[in-house]
């Protein structure tokens, strides 16, 4: 029987490795396609593809099985859930495979892109650029339509010009600018904050005019510092929740 086939990552040693595996993973499951096998290889193989020790590798795999995204049977493997819940919380502890994580498993619509100026708020992050480019995305269940979330992405227009469209409707923009452009990110800072949604949000997803919401701000920027990307994402408050852990080690 054929077995998944997880994407690789390049691992932080100042992060938890079980916490960055597992998060790659989720991804990779989250994101897969439909037609992907169910099976996920052993955990010795696993190991062998991370680079870690199966120690390591089954302390990831209890987390997304704790999580309901994979069932492990004894003598039969490991395999993914096909009824795995897509809009799970995620712990986010710095990784930015648990952005890629966050973002990925949803059937994703891209509604509209161009370029033209940045709203005054986002305008800061591109000093001395008259335009940035702006896509925006609808995020549904994919297993029951329903939608999740809707985002704006405003990207530098040197990067935009190596962004192929059709590719946001299969990936995460985080996922598109590392694995597809092959930028290299050297952090992401989150914003995370309760609003009440206003009448474009509350008819994208389908909810009362003014219900909470969560407003989630991120900021992704290349290795010299430079803004690549902002994000302005919209959550339905019923449906999201973040978890940030911090390390005192």
């Amino acid at each position: 029987m054929t077995a998944f086939a997880p994407d690789s990552i390049v691992l932080n040693r100042k992060l938890p490795l079980w916490y960055q595996v597992s998060q790659s993973l989720r991804a990779s499951i989250l994101g897969r396609t439909p037609d992907a096998p169910l099976r996920l290889p052993t955990e010795e193989q696993l190991a062998v593809h991370y680079g870690v020790s199966v120690l390591t590798m089954r302390q990831a795999l209890k987390e997304l099985e704790d999580e309901g995204l994979i069932s492990r049977h004894r003598r039969r493997g490991t395999f993914i859930e096909p009824s795995a819940e897509r809009g799970a919380p995620v712990r986010l502890l710095g990784s930015v495979d648990a952005i890629v994580a966050q973002q990925s498993g949803m059937r994703t619509e891209l509604l509209d892109h161009g370029e033209g100026p940045a709203p005054a708020d986002v305008a800061g992050y591109f000093p001395g650029l008259a335009e940035v480019a702006t896509y925006h995305r609808l995020r549904s269940d994919e297993q029951t339509g329903e939608p999740t979330n809707h985002a704006r992405n405003y990207v530098r227009p040197d990067v935009a010009a190596r962004i192929d469209p059709a590719d946001l409707e299969r990936r995460p923009m985080t996922k598109v600018l590392r694995d597809v452009v092959g930028l290299h990110i050297s952090r992401i800072t989150d914003t995370v904050e309760a609003r009440l949604a206003d009448p474009e949000t509350a008819a994208l997803l389908q909810v009362p005019l003014l219900s909470p919401i969560l407003h989630y701000t991120g900021v992704t920027y290349d290795e010299d510092g430079g803004v690549l990307d902002v994000a302005r994402i919209h959550y339905r408050g019923d449906r999201f929740s973040f978890t940030v852990t911090l390390d005192a080690h």
